[in-house]
């Protein structure tokens, strides 16, 4: 059975969120079925949600099921895994005609919760790396 650790834990909350955080946030009315988006736009919030989805399920995988040594090698490929999501988040803001919201009723999010993702990111690997430093040294 694998180890748990602190950098697993938040790895695997990081996982979750990134597998599951789309679908609660766009699987309504005001994204995949908003009936004033033409069925491109839908395609490209669908290609987003998907990419969550398949990006927190390989995260998993690697934390719980890959049967390889456990080395900072491998908490780097889930870390940055469960980081691409959220950093594409961030950037998307600097394109052309993006909003984070639609009107002015909702507080934006997005930003507080990647960054939220991205700090829990850094510090699971700054947890792991010191151990697994110190279990070699």
């Amino acid at each position: 059975m694998p180890r748990i650790t602190t950098g697993k834990v938040l790895l695997t909350l990081t996982s979750l969120v990134t597998l599951t955080g789309a679908y609660l946030a766009d699987w309504n009315d005001t994204h995949i079925y908003n009936p004033n988006w033409p069925p491109h736009a839908k395609f490209h919030n669908a290609q987003t949600m998907s990419m969550g989805a398949a990006l927190g399920l390989l995260g998993l995988y690697l934390l719980w099921v890959h049967r390889g040594v456990w080395t900072r090698s491998l908490v780097q490929v889930i870390v940055v895994t469960e980081s691409l999501y959220w950093i594409t988040q961030l950037s998307a803001i600097l394109y052309p005609g993006t909003a984070l919201v639609d009107g002015d009723w909702v507080p934006p999010i997005q930003p507080v919760l990647a960054g939220t993702m991205l700090v829990l990111n850094t510090l699971a690997y700054v947890l792991e790396s010191r151990r697994l430093e110190h279990r070699i040294a």
